[in-house]
This record gives C-alpha cells, sequence and structure tokens, in this order.
C-alpha cells in the first residue's frame, strides 16, 4: 500500500534465544496497524551491503516480513534475519564495498572508514522511515549513532551476558542461566564420580551476571566474576577445602570469560573485531591447568560457550521478547524516537537511546557478591527485584 511507513527490524551481534520471537512480536503487532515490517539480514552488514544500483543486493539482505513469513518463527532458537558484528562507522579500508563512493567514504582514527553517509542513502533508497535493531550494546552504539544522524530508532536489548546499560533485562540472559545451570548441575555426576573440581567458563566480557547467578542458583562452591580480579592461590585453597569438606570429594565451579587474575589481564586471541574487542576465552582452562599443577588433583574444565546461547528460549525470555517486540513497535507508532524498550525494578518502560554509550552496566559487587571467599552474597531478598540487582 503506497504510503504506508516502512519499519525495519534487524539482529547483531551474537544470536541468543528470544530474537526471533521479538521479531515475530514486531510483525504481529504491526499488523494492526498502517505499518509495513521488513528485515534486514545480517544486521548492519546486510544495509552496508546493498548496491542501490544493483537489484540482486536488495535480494540478498532485504526481506519482507509478513504474517505467514513469522508464523512458526518463534518455535526456534537463533534469528531467521541472520546477524553479523559489522559496524558500518568503523570499516576496515579493505572491506568497504567497492561500490561505496568514495563521496561517501570518511576516514576515521585508525585508518578505518565511516560508511554512515551510504547507510543513509540506502535508507532512503529502501523507503526505510524507522529501525528496530536488536542487539547488545555494540550494535545498539550504531543505533544510537544512526539517530543522531535523524533516523527514527527504538531499539530492543539483547545479550546473554545482561550488560547493556539502561536496563535490568536483556533478551537471552534467562535461558543462558538456565542452560547453565542444568549443564553444572548435570557436570556433578561426573566430577563427583572421579572425585575431581570441576570449572565451568560462562560468557560474560564485562559483566559477571551470569557467572554470579548461575553460581547463586546452581549453589557452586565458588564463582569468579569480570568484574573482582583473584588471587589463583587463594582460589585453590578454597577449593582443595571444599572438596575435601564434600561427602563425594568434589568441587565445583564458575568463571567469568572475562576474569582475570590479580594484576593480570583478561584472556583474549585473535584480531579486534569491528567494535575493537579481540576473542575472550580460555581464562577457566589457565585456571584448571594451574589447580593441577599446584595440587595434583584431576581438573574438569568445561567451557560452556555456545550451548549458553543455542536453542529455543526459556519461557521468561519469551515473555519479555513478546513484550519487548510489541513495546518498540508501539514507540515506533507513536512517533517516539531515539528510545530503547527497558525493564527496570520489573516494569516495562523506555529510556534513552544514547544511554546504551554511558555507561557499562556491571555488577553491584558490594551488595552481591564477597570478595574475601569469591561467592554470591544474598543476605535479604526482600524488596528487591527478581533477579536481585
Amino acid at each position: 500500500m503506497a504510503g504506508r511507513k516502512r519499519v525495519a527490524v534487524l539482529t547483531g551481534g551474537g544470536d541468543v534465544p528470544g530474537l526471533n520471537v521479538a521479531i515475530k512480536a514486531v510483525v504481529v503487532r504491526a499488523a494492526a496497524t498502517e505499518l509495513e515490517v521488513v528485515g534486514i539480514r545480517r544486521g548492519w552488514m546486510g544495509l552496508l551491503g546493498i548496491n542501490p544500483a544493483d537489484p540482486e543486493t536488495v535480494q540478498r539482505f532485504f526481506v519482507p516480513l509478513s504474517l505467514d513469513k513469522v508464523r512458526t518463527i518463534d518455535r526456534t532458537g537463533g534469528t531467521i534475519l541472520h546477524t553479523s558484528r559489522t559496524n558500518p562507522g568503523s570499516v576496515n579500508a579493505d572491506e568497504v564495498p567497492s561500490f561505496v563512493n568514495e563521496s561517501d567514504r570518511v576516514s576515521t582514527s585508525g585508518g578505518k572508514i565511516d560508511c554512515t553517509r551510504h547507510i543513509l542513502k540506502v535508507l532512503e533508497y529502501l523507503s526505510i522511515d524507522a529501525i528496530i535493531p536488536i542487539g547488545g550494546d555494540d550494535t545498539l552504539s550504531y543505533a544510537s549513532r544512526l539517530n543522531r544522524e535523524g533516523v527514527q530508532i527504538v531499539a530492543i536489548p539483547k545479550t546473554m551476558d545482561n550488560d547493556v546499560f539502561g536496563t535490568d533485562f536483556c533478551i537471552g540472559f534467562s535461558t543462558a542461566v538456565t542452560r547453565s545451570v542444568d549443564a553444572i548441575n548435570a557436570l556433578r555426576t561426573t566430577t563427583g564420580s572421579h572425585e575431581r573440581i570441576c570449572v565451568v567458563e560462562l560468557f560474560g566480557r564485562n559483566s559477571g551476571e551470569t557467572s554470579l547467578i548461575a553460581a547463586y542458583l546452581a549453589d557452586v562452591d565458588r564463582a569468579i566474576i569480570s568484574e573482582v580480579p583473584f588471587d589463583v592461590e587463594k582460589l585453590i585453597d578454597f577449593l582443595v577445602a571444599d572438596r575435601s569438606k564434600n561427602p563425594s570429594n568434589y568441587a565445583i565451579m564458575t568463571i567469568s570469560e572475562g576474569a582475570h587474575t590479580v594484576g593480570g589481564s583478561i584472556t583474549e586471541t585473535g584480531i579486534e573485531d569491528a567494535y575493537g574487542h579481540k576473542k575472550l576465552g580460555g581464562v577457566g582452562f589457565l585456571l584448571s591447568q594451574e589447580i593441577k599443577e599446584k595440587t595434583g588433583i584431576n581438573v574438569i574444565y568445561q567451557q560452556l560457550a555456545y550451548m549458553m546461547r543455542s536453542g529455543a528460549p526459556d519461557s521468561l525470555d519469551r515473555m519479555v521478547a513478546v513484550s519487548y517486540g510489541s513495546l518498540a513497535l508501539d514507540q515506533i507508532a507513536m512517533g517516539h524516537r531515539g528510545r530503547m524498550v527497558a525493564l527496570q525494578q520489573a516494569i516495562y518502560t523506555t529510556v534513552p537511546l544514547d544511554m546504551v554509550i554511558a555507561a557499562k552496566k556491571q555488577v553491584d559487587v558490594t551488595a552481591l557478591y564477597d570478595v574475601e571467599t569469591y561467592r554470591p552474597k544474598v543476605r535479604d531478598t526482600l524488596g528487591k527485584p527478581m533477579f536481585l540487582y
């Protein structure tokens, strides 16, 4: 229908359970309005990869989203729109598509190229009036940039780490914790059978919330989080004592991938991505080796990694994804812009989108973590919200 306002949905960064639920909610909500919803494949890469002079590129990255198209997508995890970690505001010179005009390339620090002018031209060419980006702080930081360029944006936060500033809850966090608790409890049988120490490494770059909450719910012996540097010798002494006190003669702990020792640095590999991050992971493996070398006790090292983000969402992530998707579409319909849907103190709300770049969300260490014993510290839940923060 000519004249209908066109809203684009895209997903960026790592996939999490609940993305398809949110996409469907946006489309279903739009069906009762005059809004048309389309999808952009591969996140911001999709807009960067569209050449207005080449219809094939449009077909590759542009997806009309009808009720029939999304009817069953909420039954699975992942995202039907696919994803990427592309940042059009900071692209390696050799990765800029050849069809992007020189006048649309702006050199930035570090030899990167800002292709935002091209993105704005693509949005105009596609007649996209508004965007609902679903992502973490990296994906939404570029959404904030487009908002400052005048694009109508209402964002949806997602990440297993639950570290988007401005909201208490991100899509994917609940399922990640559920998967982690299930895995930890399953690992108890083999750890106990062999009388070992088990180190479970969980996702969490800047925030140790998945390690903290999973440890709290699974009642593990020790939990190391990204926010608090740990002393290896002290931790090993704790674990050896925990093992000896356990009737089954084993101990189990969690550790965030972004954790580091006192005076040390986080464990990273590879080259930086478009948002300046190297690949995290392996701190649990290094710790496991030290435990074995210093104690002679065999160690099970389990990096849950992608198992935390695989499969369909749990009921809480479904609830939040449906609500976020519906709320975001409503905000667009009302003409609101530069907002992010959020949960604060268990109440649905919206916050300024620029909040995602204002700070990093981290665990309230003073309230929730014992830095001396490396354990969750929840002395009183009265008056606290569901996830305690």
